[in-house]
């Protein structure tokens, strides 16, 4: 069944506009309430955090409406990280988590997205059902009354039990003295908790974006800008850049020199170190298929592998909990520690390279030499429909001529976009021209037979 209201990480959208309204959102509060109300036997508890968007406040207050109206009650910790959320959830043996966050999006746009009482997304069947349960009407007939309906609670410590957690996956036999670090917060949803982890574990911190006024959430800052924070890293002769998204999900790096150091390089730092460790499961990171092919050469070469699988951390984790794997992530700044949580975490991704910079004595600069990105490009072809490529010969064809010719050397990625009417053609190689020319052919040759 295709899914009408979820896309691949939650309900989005522009706030006060179907489906982001407040009647929506008691509906998903209704319906969430009732798929997570297992045992009626005692009394459940749904986790409520945010960022610090300004619908913000009309989408918690609806949420918590419709799960209290289900008879469940509300447990609220105000902004705090996404991650932060899952953890408060699997502290506290509630029932499940919800963040009200459109992650890195502008501020006018906001989201909803569930955890299960074990930190982890929900599953597609379950945003099913929660979707039948509202498009059907099905919830109209149950109403608890009286003493049956929910309470609402405030948590005022979560900020700081969120802070003490994340110092406990730092070594307990390093600090972070002598590093002065730049820390973009976004105007976000880790604007507290970031700078207080890193300055108390010993760092200097220069704070960016930590005054959020409900309507800077993202604008011209954070992982989206990273070229801000290299500014300020160079101004203050820093020793590193670190920069968050909207809801602190992610982490984009750059090194003392003010260059950028993404997710592929972030994975390839951590994975060769846990492989030299004994500690990464299978000796294997999990990355998406956009994750550049140098990142497979890096792990190869340190004698591990990457697995790969579709765009979205929610994919990630599903393959490292299939395959018993510990360290995955995306480029975008998704990194994923089981050892340590269920979901992308971007103050804790900081901590584990902060980490290592220290135990090895070595500028990020040094450390990110363990990948080198091949060159890429990347062709959108508008289409007129989205038809199966392996059904329409010449442009098989094309792709079999370039794979062919790439033959280990380079990888060729064609794909349709999930939210336009694009493919979208992507080359890497070891020659910036030659790759360039390789994707024109297969553009032309899309273009000629589905091209709008």
């Amino acid at each position: 069944m295709e899914k009408k209201l979820f896309g691949t990480d939650g309900v989005r959208g522009v706030a006060n506009i179907e489906p982001m309204t407040t009647e929506m959102a008691m509906q998903l509060g209704r319906a969430a309430a009732f798929v997570f109300k297992q045992d009626k036997d005692r009394r459940h508890r749904v986790v409520i955090g945010k960022d610090t968007r300004l619908s913000g406040y009309m989408i918690e207050n609806a949420l918590v409406a419709g799960i209290c109206s289900m008879g469940v009650d509300v447990l609220l910790v105000g902004p705090l990280p996404t991650p932060g959320i899952a953890f408060i959830t699997t502290s506290m043996r509630a029932d499940a988590g919800v963040v009200i966050s459109a992650s890195h999006n502008p501020y006018q746009d906001n989201g909803i997205k569930f955890f299960s009482h074990d930190g982890f997304k929900l599953p597609d069947e379950l945003e099913l059902e929660i979707e039948d349960l509202i498009l059907n009407n099905r919830l109209d007939d149950l109403r608890p009354v009286a003493d049956d309906v929910g309470k609402a609670y405030r948590i005022d410590d979560a900020i700081g039990r969120y802070i003490v957690y994340l110092k406990n996956t730092f070594p307990r036999d390093l600090d972070l003295q002598g590093l002065r670090i730049v820390l973009d917060c976004a105007h976000g949803a880790g604007y507290k908790v970031a700078p207080a982890v890193l300055e108390e574990l010993g760092a200097e911190v220069i704070p960016l974006g930590v005054k959020p006024n409900g309507v800077n959430i993202n604008d011209g800052c954070g992982s989206l800008h990273p070229e801000v924070m290299a500014a300020k890293v160079r101004e203050f002769r820093a020793d590193l850049g670190i920069a968050l998204d909207g809801d602190a999900d992610r982490v984009i790096f750059v090194d003392e020199h003010g260059m950028e150091v993404d997710g592929d390089h972030i994975m390839a730092i951590c994975g060769t170190e846990l492989l030299k460790e004994g500690q990464l499961h299978k000796k294997t990171v999990v990355a998406t298929v956009m994750s550049n092919m140098g990142l497979d050469i890096a792990m190869q070469q340190a004698g591990g592998k990457v697995v790969r699988t579709a765009v979205g951390d929610r994919y990630v984790v599903e393959e490292m909990l299939k395959g018993g794997y510990n360290l995955g992530g995306e480029q975008s700044g998704h990194m994923i520690f089981f050892d340590h949580i269920t979901t992308g975490d971007g103050i804790l991704a900081a901590l584990q390279v902060l980490a290592i910079i220290q135990r090895r004595n070595k500028p990020l600069s040094e450390l990110s030499r363990v990948m080198t990105s091949l060159p890429q490009v990347l062709v959108n072809v508008r289409v007129r429909k989205k038809a199966a490529l392996a059904d329409i010969a010449p442009i098989k064809k094309v792709i079999d001529e370039v794979e062919g010719e790439l033959a280990g050397k380079g990888r060729v990625l064609v794909r349709y976009s999930g939210t336009e009417p694009l493919l979208r053609v992507m080359i890497e190689g070891e020659d910036q021209l030659r790759i360039a020319e390789l994707a024109d052919n297969v553009a032309s040759a899309v273009r000629e037979h589905l091209g709008a």
